[in-house]
Parts: C-alpha cells; structure tokens; sequence
C-alpha cells in the first residue's frame, strides 16, 4: 500500500484516513472558539494557531500513510501558487482605502451622506450611506463602526426606533461587504473557490439586488409608518464630525474619481489588480494637488494608515473623526494574510489525498441533482458559520469541500462562491453569539433582540438564495455540460 500510495494510487485510503484530519480540525475549532469563551470563561486560541496545529497533524498522517515530503510539499504550493494574485488584492486593499481618506474621497462622502439625512428618509439612508459607504471600502465594522454610530446619534436625537435604524446600518454594511471588491470576504471567496474576482461579484448580484430594494423600499415606507420626530438634533449630533472633516480636507467633484475608477474597472471587467493600482495613484494625484498634506505624508498614509495628526493646521480632530479616519495602509490587513496563508497550508494538504472531494461525495451520493447541491452548499455554510464563528474558516472549509462536486454536476464555480456568501457574510448579523453581532450590539448600543428582526437585507436574501437555487435563476447551469 505504502508503493502505491507514493506512486498517487489514492484508491486504497480508507474513509476513516480521509476524514481524520477535518475531524481533528473540527475538535480544535470547538474547543477553542466555543468550548473555552463560552463555556470555560477563558479566552479563545488564535485561529491561526489552530490551523496551524491542524496542518501539522494532517502532514504527519500523510507521512505515517507513506506520502513523501516532497509530494505533500508540491501539493501545498501549488495550492499557494494558485492563491497568489489574490494575496496581491489583500495587501492592496489597505493602501486603496488610505489613498481614498487621504485624497478627501471618503470624507467627502461621509460629510454630504450625513448633511442631506431627513427624518422620514432617516432609515433608508440608515440602510443607503452605510451601504455606498461599505462598497467603497469593503469594511462592515468599519461602516457600523463610525458612519453607522453617526446615524444612530442622529436616530437618538430624532426620537426614531433605534432598532429598525441598527437593522438598517447593518443590513447596508453587510451589502458592502458582500458586493465590494476591496472586501477581505467577497476577495477570499473568489479566491477559495478560484473563481475571477468580478466573476464571483457579478454572480452575487444575483441574490444580493434583489434583497437590497426590497430592504431598501421597505425602509422607505417605514419612514412614513413610523416617523421619527423632527428637530434640529441630527445637526447638532454630527456637527463636531462635520466641522473636522471640513478642517481636515478640501473637497470638490474631482475627488470621485478613484471611485468611478474602480467602478469602471468592475464594469469592463479589467483585472482587478491593475485597476485597483490606478485608483491608488488618482488618489495621490488627487491629494498631491487639492489636499494641504505633504508628500511624506501620503507615502506614509499608503504604508502605515491615515493619522488626523497628519493635519497639523488644526488644533485637533473630533474622537469620531479619528475613528472614522484612521486607518489603511499596506499592514491594514496583514493578519488576513498570514491567516489566509496558514490556511492554505492545510487546504493544501488535504488536497494531496482529495479530502474534501471525497467526504462531500460520500455526503451527497451519486444522485445529487443540481439544486440539491447548491441547497446542501448552503446549509452547510450557515450551519459551519455558526460552529465556528468564524467566517474566513467558512469560506475556506466549504468552499474547498464542494469545488469538485459543483463541477462534477456542470455548476459554475461562481455560484459555489456567492452561497458561501449569502449563508455565510449576510448571516453573521444574524446569529447571536457570533462575533459580528457582539461587535454591532457595542457599537450601536442596541440590544440584538431590537434589531435583528429589522435586519431586513439578511432575513430577506435567506430567501432569495434557495429561491434561485430552486429554481435555477442566475445559476448559469452550463447546457453543453449535463451533470454527470
């Protein structure tokens, strides 16, 4: 057995050798992000430790099994070879967002997005600015973080439902984080599943549209239904932001240029890359010639972040705008990336025996039809969500289980990639315990069970996305290629 498992005869792996390792996986990730938090009052392992312990576990069966180094190791870095460019897109995620602050384009944003709030439209632009907001910098906390504590200021002094104004904020950040391609999840995904970037985007527009005007036109009638009171508070909640944006940064219509540039890329389908490196120097262009800040400045800002001390003309930023503001640069995601990479390093190992190809075939059978797939891809993303409590280990699990399968059956890739969103990004502000919740219930200061029933953008794609399933809609099932 030993000759044959060298010469990669697979076929005589027992299922129990397979299964081992995600077992082993799964016993470190309950244990260390559910048993030791929730139940021993302790904090929980890093995951990239845990991962870390679940690859060396997993190398070491392959050896006991006969696999030489030299097979587990080409195996692990041709899976990192294939994530490669998508590494390049994480690092340029936080030089984007730090050129766009630095340039006045997010400021800018923030600044008209607060001043034209009216008391009947307050919980449609609850939804809309936390929604533009989140698309061009790919961060939900980020948006419930710091535009959404401004809404929800404003919602306070306007006397409206706190609780449909939070499920408003949160339902728009999580659009962004969704749909936007400077998003860590939305670039993961595609990345897992190995799928193009704007592939994967466009796929989502699917289930993500659809749950988005619905949200939206529902917003808008309970604006009316439920009327917040008007008054002069909405000014005087946001007027210290408001007045250190304005001190900070000089703004015209130029500065929606790197924006509309990255939106044009998306829509000529231009490699992401490329596209995200030129919004990058309009940005610095931009700066260079409208801001007061300096060169040093902006090459600072694109590797350590934007500071509000930068602005030294000023005697110093409101809390808000400095929470609002500093952030980016080139290490902004760097903990995604080792993470990412340490992952890869435990895909890349179960992929030398097909792990997860084989214990999805097992689950599914032989007559998986092609709605039953997408469904089972679902519910295993929801339900592996809520174990974990942690989304990247999501995205990262199930979508390297199911890749085989949805080619097996002549389902595009790309519809593997949105459910890992839509049951797995769009359902973490919705599930009590995770994360994502305890985050936005401190942020906003609104208990969970105020607003989750409000969170209408989540509730209303848990439908949409088997609705497409069953039916076949924007599945691009592949008519030259029947399911086997």
């Amino acid at each position: 057995m030993r000759n044959e498992l060298r010469t990669g005869k697979l076929g005589e792996l027992k299922l129990w050798q397979v299964v081992l390792p995600v077992v082993f996986l799964l016993i470190l990730i309950s244990y260390s992000l559910i048993l030791r938090p929730r139940l021993l009052d302790q904090d929980a392992f890093p995951l990239e430790i845990i991962f870390i312990c679940a690859s060396a576990f997993t190398i070491a069966e392959l050896r006991l099994l006969g696999f030489r180094w030299e097979e587990v190791q080409k195996s692990i870095t041709d899976k990192l070879g294939r994530a490669l460019p998508a590494f390049f897109i994480l690092f340029s995620i936080g030089v984007i967002i730090s050129s766009w602050i630095i340039c006045g384009t997010i400021p800018m944003l923030v600044y008209y997005g607060i001043k034209i709030i009216h008391p009947n439209i307050l919980y449609l632009l609850a939804f809309l600015v936390p929604l533009v907001f989140s698309t061009l910098t790919g961060t939900s906390f980020g948006s419930i973080g710091t535009i959404g504590v401004v809404i929800i200021g404003i919602a306070t002094a306007l006397d409206a439902s706190l609780g449909i104004t939070a499920g408003a904020i949160i339902g728009g950040a999580y659009f962004g984080d969704k749909l936007s391609p400077l998003s860590d999840t939305t670039n993961l995904a595609a990345m897992t599943v190995e799928v193009g970037l704007y592939d994967h985007i466009r796929s989502m527009l699917y289930t993500t549209l659809p749950a988005a005007l619905v949200a939206g036109s529902a917003y808008l009638v309970l604006g009316f239904v439920y009327a917040p009171a008007a008054g002069s508070g909405a000014e005087e909640a946001s007027l210290g932001l408001l007045e250190s944006l304005r001190d900070l940064f000089n703004f015209n219509i130029f500065l929606l240029i790197p924006p509309l540039v990255v939106l044009g890329g998306s829509l000529k389908k231009k490699p992401a890359i490329p596209v995200m490196a030129c919004s990058i120097f309009s940005a610095c262009v931009l700066s260079f010639l409208f801001q007061e800040y300096t060169v040093s400045d902006i090459l600072v800002s694109l590797v350590s972040g934007f500071n509000v001390e930068m602005a030294g003309w000023t005697e110093g930023a409101a809390p808000l705008a400095a929470t609002l503001l500093n952030r980016g640069g080139i290490y902004e995601l760097v903990e995604l990336v080792v993470l990412t990479f340490v992952v890869f390093i435990f895909i890349g190992a179960l992929d030398h025996i097909k792990a997860m190809p084989i214990i999805v075939d097992r689950i599914m059978g032989k007559a998986g039809s092609r709605p039953g797939t997408v469904l089972t891809s679902l519910l295993a993303t929801i339900a592996t969500t809520s174990i974990t409590c942690n989304q990247y280990a999501t995205i990262f699990i199930i979508g390297d289980a199911f890749k085989e399968r949805f080619d097996q059956l002549g389902i595009p890739r790309q519809v593997l990639s949105r459910s890992l969103e839509d049951y797995g990004t769009m359902m973490v502000s919705i599930i009590p315990w995770h994360a994502g919740v305890v985050f936005s219930v401190s942020m906003l200061g609104v208990p969970f069970t105020d607003y989750w029933h409000w969170q209408l953008m989540s509730l209303v794609n848990l439908a949409v996305a088997p609705l497409l399933a069953v039916t076949g809609i924007g599945c691009f099932y592949r008519k030259d290629q029947p399911a086997k």
